[in-house]
């Protein structure tokens, strides 16, 4: 059988590999979603037809890739509805800004060049905390008052597409030293 010390070291090694093969699982939780698909961000794309059949929860991301003529701006709800450009929450021109929405709510985003956000660069996407709300889009102004409500922003600087979680291979390959270990135990 073996003593107790390496039955307890394999113990161990075996509780190790049910952790990483749940951090293997953990990243494919969420959701990248390319806003527009092989559109991308642009004038000529309808968002709501793109949000319709999606759920977006907390911990997905969006990528947005669009051309120097653009940008994606998170906005406050009225500038949303208005299409008023300048007082953007966050904002990026990098041409390839990846969000990952953090809170559950409804959040704004519109190119901020004057026009654009008018003519349906605009989307606007509701988060649920959990895997089952549904995403939702608005393409054109809608009347109402305008209180301005400053909602927290979803990012401060652009991530890039990767995030910050442990890649798959890497958790493949420990869960492969996590199992060596146990076999060698």
């Amino acid at each position: 059988m073996g003593t107790p010390h390496s039955l307890a070291l394999g113990l161990g090694a075996g509780f190790v590999c049910v952790v990483l093969v749940f951090c293997m699982a953990a990243p494919s939780l969420a959701t990248v979603y390319t806003v527009g698909d092989t559109s991308g961000w642009t004038l000529g794309t309808d968002y709501t037809t793109w949000t319709g059949s999606k759920t977006f929860a907390v911990g997905d991301s969006l990528v947005f890739n669009y051309g120097s003529s653009h940008t994606v701006d998170e906005v406050s709800a009225s500038d949303y509805k208005t299409c008023t450009v300048g007082n953007a929450i966050t904002s990026d021109n990098s041409g390839a800004t990846t969000i990952t929405l953090k809170t559950a709510g409804t959040h704004y985003f519109i190119c901020g060049v004057v026009g654009h956000c008018g003519s349906g660069m605009k989307l606007a996407v509701t988060v649920g905390s959990g895997s089952s709300s549904p995403g939702t889009s608005t393409s054109s102004p809608t009347s109402g008052g305008n209180t301005t409500t400053k909602t927290p922003p979803s990012f401060n600087t652009p991530e890039s597409s990767l995030g910050s979680v442990v890649s798959p291979f890497v958790a493949l390959v420990m869960t492969w030293v996590a199992l060596f270990v146990l076999i060698l135990s």
